[in-house]
């Protein structure tokens, strides 16, 4: 697996955002935005974010929480609330503008996230010119993970670009009936768009061996169809 390195980038207002990167290490297919679960940039993030540049991509995971990498799980619901959207997309901005430094244009440019970054995937999806967009278990369907988020029903039909999010129908987190919700709401963007359910797994796919190697193949395959 590739290893990452983490960068420190000067924001305009005094704070520094830190960024988790990796660089494959033959020819570069596209650039890709991972967002971290809600625990932070956990060694699982690190782990992808080292086993997509394996796969080709350049890669950058930014650390949504300015205040720490990692937060234990009493923690995660404070770190959560204190979400909005105007700030993830400040902090997936400079993570695309990393990319584009690096010699990457915007429509090979994709973003992936689970667990709450699957959610923000989405939002940044509905709001800035990209490639393609992979959603993992992301909840915030109905209801917001914070009150500076919007639900993912809203942002579905102001999708910018084609989306594809993966369920675990086993999540005991997200009901089912607010997946298929999501996924009308999602058939009136004016983007290709597709909601897969995976049976006997939960949202991070690690109780079917089945399920999370499909839904990987699925989300390289998407990132290879529209990142041209």
């Amino acid at each position: 697996m590739t290893q990452t390195r983490t960068e420190t980038i000067p924001l305009t207002d005094g704070r520094d955002l830190r960024l988790t990167v990796a660089e494959p290490e033959n020819a570069v297919r596209g650039g890709l935005v991972v967002l971290h679960e809600a625990r932070g940039v956990t060694d699982t993030v690190r782990g992808l974010v080292g086993t997509l540049a394996d796969e080709g991509w350049l890669v950058v995971a930014p650390h949504l929480y300015h205040d720490a990498d990692e937060v234990a799980d009493g923690d995660v619901s404070d770190q959560v609330s204190k979400l909005s959207g105007e700030a993830v997309l400040a902090d997936t901005d400079v993570a695309f503008v990393w990319l584009g430094e690096q010699g990457v244009p915007a429509d090979r440019m994709g973003v992936l996230g689970f667990d709450l970054g699957g959610a923000v995937a989405m939002v940044v999806a509905g709001s800035r010119t990209i490639g393609a967009a992979v959603t993992i278990g992301g909840g915030g369907i109905l209801t917001p993970l914070s009150d500076g988020l919007p639900s993912l029903v809203e942002v579905a039909e102001e999708l910018t670009c084609p989306w594809l999010g993966l369920y675990g129908d086993e999540d005991g987190e997200i009901a089912l009936a607010d997946v298929e919700k999501l996924r009308d709401a999602a058939a009136s963007a004016e983007v290709a768009t597709d909601v897969v359910r995976f049976a006997d797994s939960s949202h991070r796919f690690d109780t079917s061996p089945a399920a999370s190697a499909e839904a990987w193949h699925r989300a390289l395959n998407w990132f290879d169809s529209h990142l041209r």
